[in-house]
């Protein structure tokens, strides 16, 4: 079906437009005409559906679950559940809050925001179009492999010593009160009507946050397709040079984009045949480490913990692109 995406830009840049494929200009506005549509029918249609089965997910009841389960259990549930949600780093401090305050522990709830910004449904759905389930599973494993090994790390140092006044009179309350949630009965089921404008609320609301990281996405995929020479990104990054890595970690941060954006980036750079390590880690740095997310979270952490987070973060970025350049 994503034939036809082509054979519309095909239409429109090269007969409407009368640009030919032999330029630059052309080809990189043909790959982001065929990308930009290709993504935006995929959101409309996926959040939809995601959102139409989501309608009577009861998100209290899922932190109460969570605060009762073993703290391994924990870890894993935790990153499933990021993996699932489409929550992003401007949503970090209520979501931070909401799960400290229900008792759950600080590393299941690192493990969730860790995972969270990292994985979707959507991402998930994109990368298995664009670069097939291989790098798919890769992407969905490494992500919630850093979530999980991060939140057992800031477990094991106690982290939540450095959390602000705000976060930790909310942690404190909810450890005091030691939630517990298993008498909440269940949602009443909606009717279908009920879960259309709970799904196309969502579609909206979703669509409305990332349509402009998608621009922003496929526009640096798309000059890094048509305006970079061929080969050169290949013959500078092509070796996967154990400096490649960190270097491209460390690119990633002053740059911001959820995963749907980063997914034509990641898709550009490895049609320039930048090794997939590389091209992981810089993708990897600009959802998760990005200045702005630390901006953010610094009103519910102290430096300490966020320098920590920090660190952990580019440490597994880089180790886990140098093990997929040797692979």
């Amino acid at each position: 079906m994503f034939v036809w995406f082509s054979i519309f830009a095909d239409w429109l840049v090269y007969e409407v437009l009368g640009l030919s494929n032999q330029t630059q200009f052309g080809t990189a506005l043909h790959f982001f005409v065929e990308d930009t549509t290709k993504i935006f029918a995929l959101l409309i249609v996926m959040i939809y559906a995601i959102g139409w089965l989501r309608a009577s997910l009861n998100v209290e009841r899922v932190r109460g679950y969570l605060a009762g389960k073993p703290k391994f259990v924990g870890y894993t549930l935790g990153s499933g559940f990021g993996a699932i949600t489409p929550f992003c780093s401007c949503s970090s401090i209520p979501v931070f809050l909401g799960f400290t305050s229900a008792g759950i522990p600080i590393g299941i709830t690192m493990a969730f925001l860790l995972t969270s910004p990292l994985i979707n449904e959507v991402a998930i759905l994109l990368l298995f179009s664009l670069l097939g389930w291989e790098v798919t599973l890769i992407y969905v494993a490494t992500g919630m492999a850093i979530g999980m090994i991060g939140g057992a790390v800031l477990d094991l140092l106690r982290a939540e010593r450095w959390l602000q006044p705000l976060a930790t009179k909310a942690y404190g309350m909810g450890q005091k009160q030691a939630v517990q949630q298993a008498h909440l009965t269940d949602a009443p089921a909606l009717t279908w009507l009920q879960r259309h404008q709970f799904a196309k609320s969502e579609t909206s609301e979703i669509f409305s946050r990332v349509w402009k990281w998608v621009i922003v996405g496929v526009g640096l995929g798309a000059a890094l397709h048509g305006f970079v020479p061929a080969g050169w990104l290949e013959s500078h990054l092509g070796e996967g040079q154990w400096w490649s890595v960190p270097v491209a970690t460390l690119m990633g941060i002053p740059l911001y984009a959820n995963a749907t954006g980063v997914i034509p980036v990641m898709e550009s750079l490895l049609l320039q045949g930048v090794p997939l390590g590389t091209t992981m880690a810089f993708c990897m740095s600009t959802v998760a480490a990005s200045f702005p997310e630390f901006i953010m979270l610094k009103q519910v952490m102290q430096w300490k913990l966020l320098a920590l987070l920090f660190s952990l973060l580019l440490l597994s970025f880089t180790v886990l692109g140098w093990v997929l350049n040797l692979l």
